[in-house]
């Protein structure tokens, strides 16, 4: 198992993904690609029914291991490779995908919401993609599945948060819930829908993926191209070297 994650799959056909990667949950390469083949594996287990993916700390995920950009940025294909991967394992999956958030969600954190089909918040859970400002593009996809074109804009734009109620009230979670309260309530939702026909349950999943307008798979893929641009900007290097150093960006 890798050790930025762990998973476990509970008698009720509930499999449980839990981000674990003190201190802000921000996956290496290794850890985005990893992460993607275990939720692809869970799905394809016939005892599996529902995946709930969580996250141990203050914070969901903060998006990918920058540092790990900062010291080699050629490591920007495999990350992207895994992203691509781990939001297309949970869109695409044969079972529903529950996201259960709290703190931070940033950058990947996005993408797993944006992908997944039911959303459910602490109350302390705050949304945005500061892209921008760490030189690099890509989730907006994922967050216009969330919340739309004018706001997915403003917040890309200038790297703003949204917290959990006024994401609920755009409709962009299905529920916000004290913290401490997070856990018990995904898993009973999860469980909810492990207690109907898995065939019929399977069969939905992939009916309500089919009605979907555009292909979000395709649209992300077109966003990482940009991705690629922005890194061999000299900008993209000063947004990364100042967020490592914990200082402003020169421009």
């Amino acid at each position: 198992m890798n050790s930025q994650f762990s998973s476990q799959v509970h008698d009720n056909g509930v499999a449980e993904v839990a981000l674990n990667r003190p201190p802000v949950n921000a996956l290496n390469a290794a850890g985005w690609n990893g992460l993607a083949a275990e939720i692809h594996a869970l799905g394809e287990r016939p005892e599996v029914r529902v995946i709930v993916v969580r996250a141990e700390g203050r914070g969901f995920c903060a998006g990918v291991d920058i540092k790990e950009l900062a010291s080699n940025d050629k490591l920007i294909l495999d990350v992207n490779a895994g992203n691509y991967a781990t939001f297309k394992a949970v869109h695409l999956n044969k079972v529903p995908v529950i996201a259960a958030v709290q703190g931070f969600v940033l950058g990947g954190g996005i993408g797993i919401c944006g992908a997944a089909d039911i959303v459910i918040a602490a109350d302390d859970a705050t949304f945005g993609l500061p892209e921008v400002d760490r030189g690099a593009m890509g989730g907006a996809a994922h967050l216009q599945r969330m919340f739309g074109v004018q706001k997915t804009r403003y917040l890309f734009f200038t790297g703003d948060m949204i917290g959990a109620p006024e994401a609920l009230r755009l409709g962009a979670i299905e529920r916000v819930v004290p913290r401490e309260q997070l856990r018990d309530v995904a898993l009973e939702i999860a469980g909810k829908i492990a207690a109907k026909s898995p065939t019929m349950i399977r069969i939905a999943k992939e009916a309500l993926t089919g009605i979907e307008d555009g292909d979000l798979e395709a649209k992300y893929r077109w966003e990482q191209g940009f991705t690629l641009q922005a890194y061999m900007s000299p900008d993209s290097g000063e947004t990364r070297s100042a967020f490592v150093e914990k200082r402003d960006a020169k421009f």
